[in-house]
């Protein structure tokens, strides 16, 4: 092999190696699932405001609201590597392994933190670029300190992780409005069995690093079960609202309501466990509330923006829980119809007539 072919494999193992430390840095995965609940915000939003949901301002304010994630992520690695460096989960992350220099990660959470929220605030409208700022202060400043004190951190924890669709739908209509406020609580209650299930699994890494999660200060794991009973439960009707306030159709009403009901299925039977919490069969039942949890968000918002309708969109399924009898009429938390024409924010050039068309402003 000649010294420039050397060469080139070194550098193409450097290079893949250095962009996978990136991905660590940044939690990729994680970052991915919330572009794609923004973008889900900002589908829903489009509609209302009766724009094109893929468009140039779907771009910016996904992007825009991942760099700040990918920002944020990194800083929550700077502030805890000496805790990662205690787990066994996350000692390989490049921080606490030696591979990244703290100035370097912090600098590149910094730009992507702040480089994300100029950008929402240039493409989109200074409320999404504020909430998005807000969020990952939230996030870096009460939640990862909390961690090492209470088990309240999981709570306080699920209100910037229950951001993401808020701030699609704000980076669309340029307001926080009800439909913002079902997106908020479908993303708020589904943490709970999700984080908890994690610390159900990971609960000796996490003493070990000294994070006080639920799991961690109750070791006997009674109260975690009822609280991801609780919270699986409460799930159900929330699920159910996008259908009933005309965000989406009945394939979403019936398909959220057999997905809810396995997500709560696999939690009931954690939550009846008559084992140790340390016990491998406890710990295969967390599995399996965990693979839940990753497998029924994404689901829930494929079916979410599955419309079965034809005509306009809402104005068939918004009427459709009062023909089948659960409300009186009027019902509508929109106030009016589902479509609107007023103009989203001042960077989009395009708008939805009277006749459905997308037509130039």
């Amino acid at each position: 092999m000649s010294t420039f072919a050397q060469t080139l494999t070194v550098c193409r193992g450097h290079a893949t190696s250095l962009a996978r430390d990136y991905a660590e840095l940044t939690k990729s995965s994680v970052t991915t699932l919330i572009m794609m609940t923004a973008w889900c915000g900002y589908f829903f939003g489009a509609q209302k405001a009766g724009v094109a949901a893929l468009s140039w301002g779907m771009f910016h304010a996904v992007l825009g609201i991942g760099l700040v994630s990918s920002g944020t992520a990194t800083l929550n690695e700077v502030l805890e590597r000496d805790v990662d460096a205690k787990m066994r989960r996350t000692a390989r992350r490049p921080l606490p392994a030696g591979r990244m220099s703290l100035l370097h990660a912090t600098s590149v959470g910094m730009v992507l933190t702040l480089g994300g929220s100029i950008y929402l605030a240039q493409f989109c409208n200074t409320l999404t670029s504020v909430l998005t700022f807000a969020t990952a202060v939230v996030y870096l400043a009460a939640y990862t300190p909390l961690k090492r004190v209470s088990p309240l951190c999981t709570f306080i924890g699920a209100f910037p992780g229950a951001m993401p669709g808020v701030l699609g739908w704000t980076a669309v209509r340029g307001r926080i409005e009800p439909g913002t406020l079902v997106l908020f609580a479908i993303l708020f209650l589904w943490q709970f069995p999700h984080f908890f299930s994690i610390a159900w699994l990971y609960r000796d890494d996490y003493a070990q690093g000294g994070i006080r999660m639920l799991p961690v200060v109750e070791p006997d794991g009674r109260s975690t079960a009822r609280r991801i009973l609780v919270y699986s439960l409460a799930l159900i009707p929330v699920a159910l609202l996008p259908a009933f306030v005309g965000m989406s159709g009945r394939i979403y009403l019936f398909g959220s309501l057999g997905l809810s009901s396995v997500l709560l299925y696999v939690a009931a039977r954690l939550a009846s466990f008559d084992m140790p919490l340390s016990s491998a069969a406890s710990k295969r039942r967390a599995r399996h509330l965990l693979q839940a949890t990753v497998f029924y968000l994404p689901l829930l918002f494929v079916l979410m923006v599955t419309r079965n309708d034809r005509g306009r969109a809402g104005s068939n399924l918004q009427r459709w829980p009062t023909r089948q009898g659960f409300w009186p009429k009027p019902f509508s938390i929109w106030g009016g119809r589902w479509e609107s024409n007023v103009q989203p924010s001042r960077n989009y050039n395009e708008r939805m007539d009277t006749t459905g068309t997308i037509s130039p402003i």
